[in-house]
């Protein structure tokens, strides 16, 4: 007896020292960072007969310390053997090469080479692999024979590379056959702390009408979108489109409710749905010649009882599910649909977008119709066969994805409006009262601004006043002792469109040894075009951009605007005359103005992109802004805006192109982006009273 106890005492002292080693480890927490859904896909790869490597890129969404993958025998006829499976970060989505120091070799419990019964999936073990967010991923797998009949992705818009012999380690495949399937790869996992977004869909989702290497999907662009918040960092985007694919018949690929359970509840860590599948079914029923209006009542009860079952499965695992509207193809060469097409699809889009049935509705259908064609693409958003988006309609429907549905998981953002606030022309604008300086003109509007709680106010500079006035310095004294940065207006305010191009640039780097001076350490990069003006030719906004991209400059936007300045004036006579009534006037127009810029703003953004994007205002140093301001950033906060950061406004894709000057140019205001996709602009009421006019 003596001895049994020792033994057992002897066990669990073991047990207590050596199983914490392990219980201590925090288990992986995994999300799934890229997908591709599974198919038969046609044809073999040429060099099939013999031993086979076959090297695959694909972009991820998110990033973490330790990934897995998924390979899939999901359509073979047979088991299918793969000799080993590797893993390197891709030097670029076009070619085979990879930095060779990433390579690790993947195993399968605990061994190298992998048998995947016909019909199955499989999942590798985790490996230790720093995996960057938004980053390309190459995998690469030796198969010693090629199945009969194999699974994969035919619509890849990605190339991968084939070529015999191993090369599983090799730096690059020269010579390899290049073919655009993926082949075996259903999933890329990541060790994260976030939650996944499951985008089902068909051939808009799976994107055709991208261009190949790219990278130019909507979900691709919404992943992107999604990396620019901290509150959505976190957030996965999977995409599980199928081109040709159908609710409620096979086609190209499984029905979707067939591939339900697999393409979306088995994915890691996922917590929001969102469906976007229907065309080719509405499409599909008169393809080949009309038929009833019974039929065409069938068809549109029959998709909606499809969305319920996939609401109540989703449901069911705690999954947030998300509708999006239909998009518009009239025109289409392929269906060829008529008015009974379009009857079907505003049915299903009413369904969608009626309150109870999904949880929340995406509304592609209002962002990418023409607005005097409803029934049709708008063309800037085309590809082409009045079907599919071009990759101009991908990003304006990832655009248009309210990114508080994602939130970290909350129910809402704290406030879904925000305004970031910026003045121009520091350190003066405009007359002031014989009273009055200029110091105490800024004094008060930062009084405003500390009371209202504004986290930051953006000061745009013209050096050549201070250099004519020394002594308005000491509004930049205060400005900077506030606590708020300063930017770039170039030294003379200089209008790029009446100006060279050399001219301009030289007069932006005249101003920076005074921005370098106030703001000493930290970032003053940030220009403001005077007049808004970004040349006049393309040749010239192409050249200003690759000058300040090259001088690590970032555009500061305005979409947000009521001309403030033209009551500075008006006021300073007012206030001279002593006339109250007038100056009750202008009080009365200048916040009139302003609650009409709102609506202005918020109703192009919602025609271009479904949502209001963050607003960048333009304001000036002016004694009537000074007076007006307190209640200005009321009427703000009234309507439900929150104050950010100019950083966090134009965090947002539509400022992308202000952010990032090395892409090719576009617009940095909304008026701009309307005329960019030939949107008629609606009608902005001029100011009440003529302001001119006043006390004169």
């Amino acid at each position: 007896m003596v001895r049994k106890k020792v033994g057992v005492s002897l066990t669990v002292a073991w047990l207590l020292v050596a199983v914490p080693t392990t219980l201590g480890q925090a288990p992986p927490r995994w999300v799934g960072s890229w997908a591709a859904s599974q198919q038969l896909v046609e044809g073999n790869i040429a060099l099939s007969d013999g031993d086979l490597t076959l090297r695959q890129v694909v972009h991820v969404s998110i990033g973490g310390d330790r990934i897995r993958v998924h390979v899939s025998n999901r359509f073979g006829a047979t088991p299918l053997q793969l000799s080993s499976v590797h893993v390197a970060k891709a030097i670029s989505p076009a070619s085979p090469a990879i930095v060779v120091a990433s390579d690790q070799s993947l195993t399968f419990s605990g061994n190298k080479d992998v048998t995947i019964p016909a019909g199955a999936d499989y999942v590798s073990d985790p490996v230790a692999f720093s995996l960057a967010a938004l980053s390309d991923l190459a995998v690469t797998i030796r198969i010693a024979r090629w199945p009969s009949q194999a699974t994969g992705h035919s619509g890849s818009r990605a190339t991968s590379f084939a070529a015999q012999g191993d090369l599983l380690s090799a730096a690059d495949m020269p010579g390899a056959t290049k073919i655009e399937h993926w082949y075996f790869i259903s999933g890329i996992d990541a060790d994260s702390q976030g939650a996944a977004i499951v985008v089902l869909g068909d051939s808009i989702t799976d994107g055709h009408g991208a261009t190949t290497g790219k990278n130019e999907r909507w979900t691709d662009f919404l992943a992107r979108r999604l990396q620019t918040a901290p509150s959505t960092r976190s957030i996965g985007v999977l995409n599980q489109g199928i081109g040709g694919n159908r609710l409620l018949l096979d086609g190209i690929g499984p029905n979707a409710l067939a591939r339900f359970d697999r393409d979306v509840l088995l994915q890691s860590g996922i917590r929001y749905l969102i469906v976007l599948e229907g065309i080719n079914d509405i499409g599909m029923l008169t393809r080949d010649g009309d038929v009833p209006a019974a039929e065409h009542e069938a068809l549109v009860h029959r998709i909606l009882g499809v969305y319920e079952q996939m609401v109540a499965r989703a449901h069911t695992h705690g999954i947030e599910v998300i509708g999006a509207t239909i998009l518009p193809f009239i025109g289409s060469s392929y269906y060829h649909p008529g008015a009974a097409n379009e009857a079907d699809r505003q049915a299903v889009n009413r369904w969608i977008r009626t309150p109870g049935h999904f949880d929340a509705v995406i509304d592609f259908d209002q962002v990418t119709r023409d607005h005097e064609h409803p029934d049709r693409l708008l063309p800037a958003f085309d590809f082409g066969d009045h079907l599919h988006p071009s990759p101009e309609g991908y990003s304006a429907m990832a655009a248009s994805v309210p990114l508080s549905l994602f939130a970290a998981g909350s129910a809402s953002t704290a406030a879904s409006r925000s305004i970031a606030i910026t003045f121009d022309d520091l350190p003066e604008h405009g007359p002031i009262p014989p009273d009055e300086t200029r110091i105490q003109v800024v004094a008060k509007i930062l009084a405003a601004l500390r009371d209202a709680h504004v986290p930051e106010a953006y000061g745009f500079i013209n050096g050549q006043h201070l250099d004519q006035e020394p002594k308005d310095a000491l509004v930049l004294q205060a400005w900077r002792e506030a606590g708020y940065p300063l930017g770039n207006h170039t030294w003379s305010h200089m209008d790029l469109n009446q100006t060279a191009l050399e001219n301009f640039e030289a007069d932006i780097m005249r101003n920076e040894p005074i921005l370098s001076a106030w703001m000493r350490d930290q970032d003053w990069h940030w220009l403001r075009f005077p007049f808004l003006s970004q040349g006049d030719t393309p040749a010239k906004l192409a050249g200003v951009r690759a000058f300040l991209a090259g001088h690590d400059y970032k555009v500061a936007a305005v979409t947000l605007s009521f001309a403030d300045y033209r009551w500075n004036e008006p006021y300073v006579r007012c206030r001279a005359k002593g006339d109250n009534r007038a100056i009750g006037v202008l009080e009365k127009s200048y916040l009139a103005a302003a609650e009409q810029s709102i609506s202005y703003s918020a109703d192009l953004s919602k025609r271009l992109y479904g949502r209001e994007i963050p607003f960048v205002l333009l304001m000036h140093i002016g004694a009537f802004d000074a007076e007006m301001l307190p209640r200005l950033l009321k009427l703000y906060q009234a309507g439900g805006f929150r104050f950010v950061t100019l950083r966090e406004a134009e965090n947002d894709e539509f400022y992308r192109l202000d952010t990032d000057l090395r892409e090719r140019p576009g617009t940095d205001t909304l008026e701009g982006a309307m005329a960019q996709r030939h949107l008629p602009l609606p009608a902005r009421g001029a100011p009440a009273v003529e302001l001119d006019a006043l006390c004169r």
